[in-house]
């Protein structure tokens, strides 16, 4: 019976063998590394596929005598800075590990730990800057969080050698659309083994285990050992915790079962309905549970995926009101409709930043030694978040020094004050007051437009030249012309019924023309 399972089971390794496809399979690196001067880079999750073609790239260049080490092997890992902390702290000391063992088996690998730029920053950009999280129709995460840095660094690396070539851990069986683009790419190559990348000019990708099945993946990693000195037991370990009820079986072979489908991702992942893998590890480990704050940042501030319709219906109305009507630059914008809302409100913005510093501080206090320094926000993050709302925004009330310090309970750490400060937040209250009594249903918009033309002209107190502050001052009244949403409502749908009448008038004057075009050719 065992027998029959076995035979009916998928893997690559029945041609041939185990040994046998390993074998083949370090020859082939081999011979594809030696017969150019292209560099390598090699892209590294610390999951098990990446896992899994690094030991194989690592033990193919350990098989070859010194003086053809020809190359780098540039080993690039993208930490976001919202990993699930577990495997960022996993990832950060295997690239430790690499370096230290490379350098004593001297072989020409070199680990990098890449992270996006400050202003591309998850946080910097939900809390500063106010982008709502990310959902299906407005990805803008992916993109400026792992694309940009790992994409920066490939051209950096053709820029200074004319191509290079991109290793990657990508399998046909993870996905039917997976398999398709393989296929896809590897056919319009002019090169062996190698097909042409979707997006980066000059870049060849090779994935020497795109025929290999999760199974395949485990067996290799469990009976090789790890050529720079790290326990895959480990990594194994840590699919178990994140798959449901712990069933991750140590797979020996074809017939076992495999944990595959673990994903490892963003604590604060909105694209998907439910991170798992983060629920997992709480619900099979009771010492990871001092992660539950930041499963709760997710699901209270940035979720609104519900199975329930009613409740996804309150969640969606709920987050309506936390975002402003306007769009970023004040304009307003119609989808069957209806007003489409765009960054989060001041306050919105306000009780998130004090949310995330709460859960580093639980996260922190609760969790073991290796998360004691952990920051969620870094001083550059909080520092770009500051002047996002103080020069972008014109908020000068400068809230977040005093947001800090009530959570942290000392003070903030980089006391510069920034420019374009006009007032102290004794004059702003002041201000707010007189605003409120003035119109007490719509004080705060007036303050708030009060205070941004103040801000505006201050920065430009100094010009010689001042068209720009009159452009300014124009766009900014012009954002706050309207009474309140429903007013702004009604406006967008007079201003769109007004602009459809005109496009009618304008194809019935040209078919009229057409019309009398075709007359006269007909006399």
């Amino acid at each position: 019976m065992t027998k029959n399972i076995v035979s009916c089971r998928k893997t690559v390794f029945k041609e041939v063998g185990f040994s046998g496809t390993i074998e083949r399979l370090i020859k082939q690196t081999q011979e594809l590394y030696l017969c150019d001067d292209i560099p390598w880079v090699l892209g590294y999750s610390g999951g098990k596929d990446s896992t899994a073609i690094l030991q194989l790239i690592w033990t193919a260049l350990a098989q070859l005598p010194p003086e053809k080490h020809i190359k780098p092997l540039h080993i690039i890992n993208t930490d976001t800075l919202v990993e699930n902390p577990i495997v960022a702290t996993w990832v950060r000391r295997s690239l430790e590990t690499m370096a230290k063992s490379a350098i004593v088996q001297k072989l020409p690998i070199q680990p990098h730990r890449l992270t996006p730029a400050v202003k591309d920053r998850y946080w910097v950009n939900l809390i500063g800057r106010g982008y709502p999280a990310p959902r299906p129709k407005f990805r803008w995460c992916t993109f400026r969080l792992k694309i940009t840095p790992s994409n920066d660094f490939i051209n950096e690396v053709v820029e200074s050698n004319g191509e290079a070539i991109l290793v990657l851990g990508i399998r046909k069986a993870e996905s039917n659309s997976r398999s398709s683009t393989i296929e896809k790419y590897a056919e319009g190559s002019t090169r062996n083994l190698l097909s042409r990348n979707a997006s980066l000019d000059r870049v060849w990708v090779y994935s020497p285990i795109e025929d290999w099945y999760d199974d395949d993946v485990w067996q290799y990693l469990m009976q090789v050992k790890n050529p720079w000195g790290y326990a895959n037991e480990e990594l194994l370990n840590m699919y178990q915790g994140a798959t449901a009820d712990g069933e991750c079986p140590l797979v020996v072979d074809t017939s076992t079962p495999s944990c595959g489908d673990s994903r490892f991702g963003c604590y604060v992942c909105t694209l998907v309905n439910e991170d798992r893998s983060l629920s997992a590890m709480i619900q099979n480990d009771s010492e990871k549970e001092w992660m539950l704050p930041l499963l709760e940042l997710r699901s209270k501030w940035l979720d609104i995926t519900d199975s329930n319709q009613d409740k996804k219906y309150e969640k969606l109305l709920k987050e309506r009101e936390n975002r402003d009507y306007r769009k970023m630059n004040g304009s307003l914008m119609l989808f069957n409709n209806q007003l489409v809302h765009g960054p989060y409100k001041q306050n919105y913005r306000a009780e998130l930043l004090e949310a995330v510093l709460r859960a580093e501080e639980s996260v922190r206090r609760l969790g073991p030694d290796f998360v004691e320094d952990i920051e969620l926000l870094t001083r550059e993050d909080l520092e770009e978040i500051r002047r996002i709302w103080i020069m972008d925004k014109h908020e000068i009330e400068d809230l977040l020094p005093s947001i800090y310090e009530s959570v942290k309970g000392t003070p903030y750490p980089i006391n510069e004050r920034i420019d374009a400060q006009p007032f102290n937040i004794s004059d702003l209250n002041t201000l707010k007051e007189i605003c409120e009594q003035i119109d007490i249903k719509q004080g705060s918009e007036l303050f708030c437009l009060t205070r941004n033309l103040l801000h505006i002209e201050h920065g430009h107190r100094t010009l010689v030249r001042r068209s720009q502050l009159f452009d300014e001052v124009n766009k900014m009244l012009n954002s706050y012309a309207f009474k309140n949403p429903e007013h702004a409502l009604a406006f967008a749908r007079d201003r769109q019924s007004s602009k459809e009448r005109i496009d009618d008038r304008i194809v019935s004057d040209i078919s009229e023309n057409e019309f009398l075009d075709d007359q006269i050719i007909g006399l």
